[in-house]
């Protein structure tokens, strides 16, 4: 993965301070990132001729809706028809997808006929984004299939909606009240600005977010683990208040300029060390 994107990021970005999420995807050279994938999404390798020359990461979403997160190649092996043909062994994989679609930056040429010639059309272009979808007929039951509506404005009371799918669905300024939505599953959705409260979170699964500039207030935190996070291009640091963190383990992180203050430390350790014992030898150094 990294090999392939490192060469795209050579050819297609001459100018290297140039930020391109498409051509070098976050994490792309990340192991932790890479065992995140494998272990959360839909993950394959690409076998050519007993040899592992790529990978394909996708997510379904529901039963009839599939993103292409990533497809990369061995820069030696593309030009021989290996990426047309995993997309097709793809869509055979999941024969009840409906819809698939992907991003690619507007920078790559060779990727806009490359999809185009699998049958995938431009939904939204920008000046750093193509963003492509493919829509296929399937041998799901999609006799309750609403397409093309408005119900704007619409309220839903004592409705059964479980297994329902959304795609493409415009509900800025909804609200949910007093309704179980357990088990339910939000992919490639923004939700910037948006309100939680009062909800019951327990056994969720976060991943790949962006919380940047967001509130937690009166948040029960018990077993939760923060891993491979960081504080984003900007480095602006996160700040915990009045908190109970008894018991917290923080391990190969970076805390430089990390400051702790007016804080009950009793029984916190640094490499195994008490940090009451290394602040009791410090204040007896100074009094010297």
């Amino acid at each position: 993965m990294k090999t392939a994107f490192d060469e795209e990021a050579r050819r297609w970005l001459p100018n290297q301070n140039i930020l391109d999420y498409n051509i070098q995807p976050p994490g792309y050279s990340s192991v932790e990132m890479t065992k995140y994938m494998i272990e959360e999404l839909i993950y394959f390798k690409i076998i050519y001729n007993s040899d592992i020359v790529g990978g394909i990461i996708v997510s379904i979403t529901g039963k009839s809706f599939g993103r292409i997160d990533r497809i990369f190649l061995a820069p030696e092996h593309q030009g021989k028809k290996i990426g047309s043909k995993v997309i097709e062994l793809m869509e055979e994989k999941f024969p009840a997808v409906r819809t698939w679609d992907l991003e690619t930056s507007s920078r790559q040429v060779n990727n806009h006929h490359f999809y185009e010639k699998m049958g995938y059309r431009t939904t939204f272009k920008t000046a750093d984004e193509y963003c492509y979808i493919k829509r296929r007929e399937s041998s799901a039951d999609i006799e309750r299939l609403r397409e093309n509506q408005d119900l704007s404005n619409t309220q839903y009371e004592n409705c059964k909606m479980n297994q329902t799918e959304f795609y493409q669905i415009n509900a800025e300024g909804s609200s949910f009240s007093n309704s179980n939505l357990m088990n339910t599953h939000v992919s490639n959705c923004n939700l910037s600005h948006s309100k939680f409260q009062n909800i019951n979170f327990r056994h969720s699964f976060f991943a790949d977010l962006n919380l940047s500039y967001s509130k937690m207030r009166l948040v029960t935190l018990a077993g939760v683990r923060f891993m491979d996070t960081n504080l984003g291009d900007e480095k602006r640091p996160i700040s915990f208040e009045r908190c109970d963190l008894q018991g917290t383990a923080i391990k190969n992180s970076s805390l430089r300029n990390m400051r702790i203050t007016d804080c009950d430390i009793a029984g916190m350790t640094i490499d195994d060390i008490p940090v009451e014992k290394l602040l009791e030898v410090y204040y007896q150094q100074l009094k010297k």
